[in-house]
Parts: structure tokens; C-alpha cells; sequence
């Protein structure tokens, strides 16, 4: 875990691909190939896969699903090779994930007997549970020294740092704001006084990584491969109520 100083590591369950991320990113290291490159690979990763589920090939989608995760890892271990850090490639990820997990979750609708009220409310919580790992996470980075390209709060347009423009880091911030804005002010509304407590032990991280993008894409390519393709909706809405149970476990024994 390149984000965080060797004493302040976890297990993080969502991060199965970052061996094989960062060997995709020394093997591109020396090239012309960017991190924005290894970003629009993951795209077209995370198409096929949406692609492959609509259409009943749930071993080909676990594949891409998988392929999906660990190129999105590899996307920041080449940023941090390279040494060109940008809040271009972080927006842009972040925009690419989301409009990826609504184009699983409406094909899930498509291809399961459920309403598009269901499948919107599992991807809405999703959303929300990848927002409060993502939270808790860049909190601790930011306490510990770690990576800090991303904000603890993303309100405020970010200054280009050297190699991008300030237009397209303008833009994509409009964008991942627009798209991040509501789940970002539920958690924040739900512990705004988190940045203040202590450092965050390493099992609680651990636990909380069950709800990282990684390890979420993981559990939808089996349960499809599983032939339980309806249950993801089900489980995804029931998995919401442990966001109350970590923030409560947060407030109570690791406030200030």
C-alpha cells in the first residue's frame, strides 16, 4: 500500500491487484505511456465486463471486473513512479469509477427480476459505503503523512499542479462534484467531526476495506459466476447498515 508510510499499513481486502498493479506500472515506467492511459485501460476493462454480464458471461465479467480493479490500482503506482502526481488523473478516475458502477448496477436491473427503484437504491448504496472507506482513508493519509493528493474535503477547485491545466482540473472537479457532491455531504453529515479523533487502528481500516470498490467489484463478478446474480441488489441495500455501525464505532471510541 504505496499511500501510506510502512508503519500505519493494513490488510485492505479491496486491494487484491496492487502486486500485480505495481508491476504494471514499472513495466510502463520507463514509456510514454501516462497514468491517464492506464485509466482509460480500465474503462475499456470495465466496459467488456458490463458488456459480457448483459449478456450472460458472468466468467468473462469476473475476469474484467478483476482486470478493472488492479488497473485502477496501477493508474496511481504509475502517477507515483513517474512522479507526476494529478489531480487531472484523480478526478478523472473518480469519474470513470462511478459512471462504471451505474452501468453494472443498471445492467444488474436489466438482467435480474428487480425494479429500477431496487437497483438504484443498491447503487446509491454502494456509493455511499466506497464514500465512507474513501473518507476514513484520506483522513488517515493525512494524518500520518501518506499520500495527499486527495482532500480530506473536496469543496474547493484544486490548484493544476506542474504538468496540467487548470481549465481540465476545473472541469473534471465540476464533474466529480456533481457526481460525488450527495454521498460525499451523507457521510460528512453523519461524522463531520472525524478529521479531529484519533488515528484509526489497523483492524477497524481492515474491516472498513470490505466496503473499498475493489473488493466490492470482487463480490459482484462471484455472486454472478455463483449464479446468485439476484441477490447482488438484496446484499448491496442490507450491506448499508454496517456504515452506521463503523461511524458509530468511530464516534465512540476514537473521537478526541
Amino acid at each position: 500500500m504505496s499511500k501510506l508510510p510502512s508503519q500505519f499499513t493494513f490488510v485492505d481486502v479491496s486491494d487484491y491487484g496492487r502486486p500485480i498493479a505495481r508491476s504494471i506500472a514499472r513495466f510502463f515506467a520507463s514509456t510514454f505511456i501516462t497514468p491517464v492511459h492506464i485509466t482509460c485501460m480500465f474503462i475499456v476493462a470495465g466496459i467488456i465486463a458490463v458488456i459480457a454480464m448483459y449478456h450472460g458471461y458472468f466468467l468473462v465479467a469476473l475476469f474484467f471486473l478483476l482486470l478493472k480493479s488492479i488497473l485502477d490500482a496501477a493508474d496511481g503506482e504509475l502517477a507515483r513512479l513517474k512522479k507526476t502526481p494529478s489531480y487531472t488523473g484523480r478526478f478523472f478516475d473518480s469519474i470513470a469509477d462511478i459512471l462504471l458502477n451505474a452501468a453494472l448496477f443498471y445492467t444488474l436491473y436489466l438482467i435480474t427480476n428487480t425494479s429500477l427503484l431496487m437497483a438504484s437504491s443498491a447503487f446509491a448504496c454502494l456509493q455511499l459505503q466506497g464514500t465512507l472507506y474513501n473518507y476514513y482513508y484520506v483522513i488517515l493519509r493525512n494524518k500520518v503523512a501518506g499520500d495527499t493528493t486527495s482532500r480530506i474535503f473536496e469543496t474547493k477547485t484544486p490548484t493544476a499542479l506542474p504538468g496540467e491545466k487548470q481549465p481540465t482540473v476545473t472541469f473534471l472537479f465540476f464533474v466529480y462534484r456533481l457526481l460525488y457532491g450527495v454521498f460525499d455531504a451523507v457521510i460528512y453529515f453523519l461524522d463531520r467531526n472525524a478529521h479531529k479523533g484519533r488515528i484509526l487502528p489497523n483492524w477497524f481500516m481492515s474491516c472498513l476495506s470490505v466496503f473499498g470498490l475493489g473488493f466490492q467489484l470482487l463480490l459482484i463478478g462471484l455472486l454472478l459466476v455463483l449464479g446468485l446474480k439476484n441477490l447482488i441488489i438484496p446484499i448491496f441495500i442490507v450491506l448499508c447498515v454496517p456504515v452506521f455501525l463503523f461511524i458509530g464505532i468511530r464516534k465512540f471510541y476514537y473521537s478526541t
